[in-house]
């Protein structure tokens, strides 16, 4: 195995059972790399996209790549409501469901767009520096405050109503922040017979499918072979849908490597407020933030200082 430290972006497919934590685990073992983190949480029993950021560079982006859009499938029960609002919990009520597809079909129209969701008990979301999910494991539930999510896209995709408990799947595309499980717990209670996922798989976070992702099993196979840099994505390359892209001269190159701003609201055209610059050697260098006040570009996080006389592309 090489003795290059990599670094990148890992699109990895989660396998159930596993917590997002456990495959950053599982990352940082396998890589030796200290400082590994991954782009939006999904829970053991959601499988799919796992944005798995590698190196110092690729880190200080999650927050950039946390707040892409996401893409979700999820298969969903009608007639039970369970106490985690998935497979994973406790039935607490259960009620004939003697629905057609068309009923799901119109109450699904309220639930595109902009809505609030209540974040879940069994959730990582803290109240008072605690977990949601470790104050309901010992019975308690508090006081949570709705959130507005964005649904830009809810299909119902497959139908089954054979039986008193039908099911049926959903693919949506969501913002960031979005609970499947709770849009799925508040589609049961809107048609009054409750409803639970019993499966969730991540489609798309951001640029990054799930037909390009590779297993645990790949990564460490790609390990052994010392071609795992084959599979990881530029850390400017994962941001390239969102941010345009601003190319420096060399004195323009080194006043942003050295924190400093640089006059010129003109470039890149299209009225963007972020963009990722690069120097003349192509070389990523930053991200800088449009002041529109001021008129300038202020490096927002800067990857390379000081500014060296030759860098090659994608330096950690």
């Amino acid at each position: 195995m090489s003795q290059d430290t990599p670094h990148g972006i890992l699109n990895v497919c989660k396998p159930i059972n596993l917590s997002s934590h456990d495959v950053v685990d599982h990352i940082r073992v396998l890589t030796g790399v200290r400082r590994v983190g991954h782009a939006g949480t999904l829970d053991p029993l959601a499988t799919g996209v796992l944005v798995v950021c590698i190196g110092r560079t690729a880190t200080r982006i999650v927050e950039y790549l946390v707040d892409e859009p996401k893409t979700y499938r999820t298969r969903f029960q009608l007639g039970f409501v369970t106490d985690t609002f998935d497979a994973e919990g406790k039935i607490v009520s259960q009620t004939p469901a003697d629905l057609n597809r068309e009923t799901v079909e119109r109450a699904l129209e309220r639930f595109r767009g902009t809505i609030a969701q209540v974040p879940p008990m069994y959730s990582a979301v803290k109240h008072q520096g605690k977990p949601l999910y470790k104050l309901a494991r010992r019975g308690i539930e508090v006081e949570r405050q709705p959130r507005s999510v964005e649904i830009y896209r809810l299909q119902l995709i497959d139908w089954h109503n054979g039986s008193a408990h039908p099911w049926g799947s959903l693919e949506m595309d969501c913002s960031p922040g979005t609970y499947v499980r709770v849009l799925v717990h508040d589609l049961g209670q809107h048609l009054g017979c409750g409803a639970y996922i019993k499966s969730l798989t991540r489609l798309a976070s951001g640029p990054f499918r799930l037909q390009d992702a590779i297993t645990l099993r790949e990564a460490t196979e790609a390990v052994e072979a010392d071609r795992l840099a084959e599979l990881l994505y530029p850390v400017d390359q994962a941001l390239a849908a969102r941010f345009p892209a601003l190319h420096l001269e060399e004195e323009e190159a080194r006043r942003i490597c050295s924190g400093q701003a640089l006059k010129d609201s003109e470039r890149p055209p299209g009225g963007a407020e972020m963009a990722r610059i690069y120097g003349p050697r192509g070389n990523f260098l930053a991200l800088a933030a449009l002041d529109r006040g001021s008129n300038v570009w202020r490096p927002r996080k800067v990857f390379v200082s000081p500014y060296p006389d030759a860098l090659p592309v994608g330096t950690d």
